[in-house]
């Protein structure tokens, strides 16, 4: 009978491992707010850090960041388009950076609700070029779609919602209810930490990687993660992209030639589903091309704009 107690007790203990492990990460509070250089906006979902860029008026530009590194990746986009005469806004996203962590199916309604309440607090306008970068390309995608009164210009860097592969553990975790949670929360952060590469002679590139590894000890980001991969990331946006087709609204797509997470395919893809977006590839860049390669990505972008 004391074997059976045992090895039940020893059962309890594994499957309660990741609940531990993510008891001892950080919770997001006024401590770790303090020396924020942006602000904090209490939306319906939870608070959400935000900073406006750029110029102090002009156009309105909105960016959004991808499923792993907050706001911090956009930075040398959102000065890019600020010496453009851009008034930029990024934000942090649920579960990343500054914001809040809830709980909730990460799919496309819940980023766009916050999205959308933080228009509405900050009073920005209608009419805003929004910019996507990876999932926050598809974020940027679902509300023009959804709302293309509000915006003038779709931007999307390496965008997902058309192409967007996976790994097995990747795809064993999404698809696997309960076993998949307990693997993802046992071996997530050490697989996320051993794709950063070491601090090189960048000091932005290297400002970046240190968000990176932090988030990994935050609470909720595993959580937000995998919430995400199996929400707006298992999304396929054909009937959006070829919606705003129809509508004529100018789109510029910037591709990075080497991307190991979104594939040049992709480029295919949107091409047939909206012959008007304008495309660019950045020679010799990876996924991390908008903070590894922001001066060409910018070039890219400028040519877009001009054609």
């Amino acid at each position: 009978m004391w074997y059976l107690v045992s090895f039940l007790a020893v059962l309890v203990a594994v499957a309660a491992l990741p609940i531990w492990l993510e008891r001892r990460r950080i919770t997001i509070g006024p401590a770790q707010r303090q020396n924020a250089k942006g602000e904090f906006a209490v939306l319906s979902q939870g608070v959400t850090y935000y900073r406006w860029l750029g110029s102090a008026r002009g156009p309105v530009a909105v960016l959004v960041h991808e499923i792993a590194t907050p706001s911090v990746a956009m930075y040398d986009l959102a000065e890019g388009l600020g010496r453009m005469g851009y008034r930029v806004l990024v934000y942090d996203l649920y579960g990343r950076g500054l914001s809040d962590a809830p709980r909730g199916r990460q799919n496309g309604a819940f980023f766009l609700r916050q999205l959308s309440d933080l228009l509405n607090h900050q009073d920005v306008p209608d009419e805003v070029t929004l910019v996507g970068y990876s999932m926050g390309g598809a974020i940027a995608t679902l509300f023009t779609a959804r709302n293309p009164h509000r915006v003038t210009r779709l931007i999307l860097f390496a965008t997902a919602g058309i192409v967007t592969p996976e790994d097995d553990f990747a795809r064993f975790c999404r698809r696997t209810p309960v076993i998949g949670d307990w693997v993802h929360g046992m071996f997530a952060r050490r697989r996320i930490l051993d794709a950063i590469p070491a601090d090189g002679p960048n000091p932005n590139l290297n400002v970046v990687r240190y968000a990176q590894r932090e988030e990994l000890n935050r609470k909720g980001y595993l959580r937000a993660i995998l919430s995400s991969r199996r929400g707006v990331l298992s999304e396929r946006l054909e009937k959006e992209h070829r919606k705003i087709a129809k509508m004529a609204l100018p789109v510029i797509a910037i591709w990075a030639e080497d991307d190991e997470v979104i594939p040049l395919s992709a480029l295919g893809l949107l091409a047939q589903w909206n012959r008007s977006a304008h495309h660019e590839v950045v020679a010799g860049a990876g996924h991390a091309m908008p903070y590894s390669h922001p001066t060409e990505a910018m070039k890219a972008l400028r040519i877009g704009l001009r054609d």
